[in-house]
């Protein structure tokens, strides 16, 4: 069994990836969470248990699917950086406007603990492939890409 761990590694910083997708997440709102990373340099904070519902109120227009949103949440809260910030023993959760509204669980910053290193694991040069197949359709390759796995999608009929 693994253990938590002890030491803080200080701020998680947001890198590219992350604020590509911060920005993705905020051109779906009506105005822009004060809790997503702006720049690269700015914290990763975790999201507060139940936040889902404020961010989901803040859906630019009524006709634009959810499920948009809902994916675009997904792709930042499952990066490596994000776990890296949940897993980090002094990690506070926050609200839409960026406040810290209380610790994170051992629990869950174990399951972040774990699944960072994981993909830690994952993301190295030798798993990557250097040249895509050229039988698989375009769609699966921007799929693999956008989830940032490394896996082999069957090709879509």
């Amino acid at each position: 069994m693994q253990k938590l761990w002890t030491e803080s590694r200080g701020v998680i910083a947001a890198g590219p990836n992350e604020i590509g997708k911060a920005e993705a997440i905020n051109a779906l709102l009506v105005r822009p969470i004060e809790l997503l990373p702006r720049r690269e340099g700015d914290a990763i904070k975790p999201f507060a248990l139940g936040i889902w519902t404020e961010i989901r109120a803040l859906l630019m227009k009524p006709d634009l699917p959810v499920s948009a949103l809902r994916r675009a949440t997904s792709v930042y809260t499952h990066s490596k950086r994000y776990y890296f910030a949940c897993a980090q023993p002094d990690a506070k959760r926050h609200d839409v406007d960026g406040n810290p509204v209380g610790p994170v669980s051992d629990e869950d910053r174990l399951a972040a603990q774990t699944t960072a290193l994981s993909l830690k694991a994952n993301s190295t040069p030798a798993s990557s492939p250097a040249v895509a197949d050229i039988g698989t359709p375009k769609s699966n390759l921007i799929r693999a890409g956008t989830f940032g796995r490394n896996r082999d999608v069957p090709p879509v009929s």
